[in-house]
């Protein structure tokens, strides 16, 4: 940027100097070419706006108080891109070509006292509408790859995988030392690129795209230079993160749990089985127990002879019941490490009664190895929870079931004392909603995790609405809005339905 001069509030022998000579209502020393700022006063309110001109003035800025020509950069306080969008055509300002940019750009710019580099959270989100994009040269101009995962169409192949595959290692490191920030932060630039439909080749790929703050372009430009990543070598070689990484992957062991052992010296899992003075939970137990087969991948065919068999049963107690295949392979995944099942029925509180009775005769065809059945805590009145990962209060249970290895897409029954186990032990979790909150506990179970969390911070911040898996509340309104399909759901929120299949976030 160019220093023309000094500002001066009550010039005496100097007269003003115009930074763009085109432009005769800026009457005011400047100091910076080439930048011009429009202050949008939409729920920003007149006296703050009064007042954040005057100290851009006062900082060298050239600030007009309508939107002239020359603007470059149109500055917004607790709006979204679209609603600026909106708002510029409503004064059917169609044509206007230059930054939409959050009011924290502002301040930072009036606290260095200069314009600071525009990072990609600066910029306000104009929600991606394809009659837009092609009708409407301003918003052809302004679309962008959007922040929110919800706003992005994510298919089950990863083309970007060798940057993807680099940044979750990073952010699963930072979930082991248990700072969320740097985690969220590697997660949501992994989402990012995995909806990209082009690989990335250069750096200058990556113009435009949210969330890739300099730390993410750093480690994408050494992928590029060398075909890998210094930093996420170390990560993996780390004593740390490989034992973190063995711990995590028992049935049963969380974060806490791995930092325990980890402290105690055991870094493999013959170490801790080996332990008699170690106390471990029943789950662990059989966590351990079965570990190869649990730590092994689930097959979809596999996954669909498991639903398959535990739909013929709940259907022979309830006829009407709804019962579905939820997870990644919902998504489209041919593989995963569990089965998740959803059930319910449209009689009301009909499905208070399916789990218990599942469970008992699941026992009986002795293909039960481990169940946990955590019973309902779900309040209607309760308003959804502000927390983004909290878990839901259905009644559910988590349990370990068999399937047989020999003919693969059957469930039969099998005696444990078998000399020749030919079966499989799976992890297999249900989940009994009411039939009210079924459309609610059907997305949040779909996932995938990433989708869910900018689902919820989207209707936060930008619908003034609470999200999770029981509910959507409108807070403007005080109300609980009424879904019964995903798309409702979407609907609300004025978002385009996304398929399971492009929520692969």
């Amino acid at each position: 940027m160019e220093l023309v001069g000094r500002p001066t509030v009550l010039p005496l022998k100097k007269k003003p100097k115009l930074m763009n000579a085109s432009s005769p209502f800026c009457n005011y020393e400047v100091k910076f070419n080439g930048i011009v700022l429009f202050l949008l006063e939409r729920k920003m309110g007149a006296s703050r706006r009064n007042f954040l001109t005057n100290l851009a003035r006062e900082r060298g800025f050239q600030i007009e108080s309508e939107l002239r020509d020359c603007v470059t950069h149109i500055v917004a306080e607790n709006n979204s891109g679209s609603e600026v969008l909106e708002w510029l055509q409503k004064k059917q300002i169609v044509e206007k070509h230059c930054e939409i940019l959050d009011i924290s750009w502002f301040t930072e710019c009036m606290g260095a006292g200069h314009p600071v580099e525009i990072q990609s959270r600066h910029h306000l989100v104009v929600q991606q509408d394809c009659s837009a994009s092609f009708n409407n040269p301003l918003a052809s101009s302004w679309v962008q790859v959007s922040q929110y995962a919800c706003q992005r169409r994510t298919p089950l192949q990863d083309i970007n995988g060798i940057f993807t595959d680099a940044f979750e290692i990073l952010a699963e490191n930072y979930e082991f030392l248990e700072n969320k920030g740097p985690c969220r932060g590697f997660q949501r630039a992994s989402s990012v690129l995995k909806s990209l439909q082009f690989p990335i080749a250069t750096m200058n790929d990556l113009d435009g795209l949210p969330l890739l703050g300099n730390e993410m372009r750093t480690i994408i430009e050494e992928i590029l230079e060398d075909g890998k990543c210094s930093r996420v070598l170390d990560v993996m070689n780390g004593e740390r993160y490989k034992s973190f990484k063995l711990f995590t992957s028992v049935f049963g062991v969380g974060l806490k749990t791995a930092e325990k052992w980890y402290r105690m010296g055991f870094k493999t899992i013959e170490e801790i089985k080996s332990n008699p003075d170690l106390k471990l939970t029943k789950m662990q137990k059989y966590g351990f127990q079965y570990y190869e087969d649990i730590g092994s991948f689930v097959s979809k065919s596999e996954a669909l002879a498991i639903y398959e068999h535990v739909r013929e049963v709940i259907w022979k107690l309830v006829p009407d019941a709804v019962v579905t295949l939820t997870g990644g392979f919902r998504r489209g995944k041919e593989k995963g490490h569990d089965v998740d099942i959803i059930i319910t029925c449209p009689r009301e509180d009909k499905e208070k009664s399916i789990l218990h009775n599942t469970i008992s005769i699941l026992k009986n065809q002795e293909l039960l190895i481990f169940y946990d059945i955590i019973e309902s805590t779900f309040d209607n009145k309760k308003l959804p929870s502000k927390c983004v990962d909290a878990l839901d209060h259905f009644q559910k249970c988590f349990t370990i079931l068999k399937l047989q290895k020999k003919k693969e897409g059957t469930m039969e029954s099998m005696n444990s004392d078998s000399k020749i186990r030919n079966w499989k032990a799976v992890r297999v979790d249900f989940v009994i909603p009411p039939y009210k909150q079924y459309a609610y506990a059907l997305l949040g179970w779909t996932g995938s995790r990433q989708l869910e969390r900018d689902l919820r911070r989207y209707a936060n911040h930008e619908k003034n609405m609470m999200l999770d898996n029981h509910g959507l509340y409108d807070k403007s309104k005080n109300v609980f809005l009424e879904a019964y399909t995903e798309q409702d759901i979407f609907k609300h929120l004025g978002l385009e339905y996304l398929e399971p299949w492009e929520r692969n976030a």
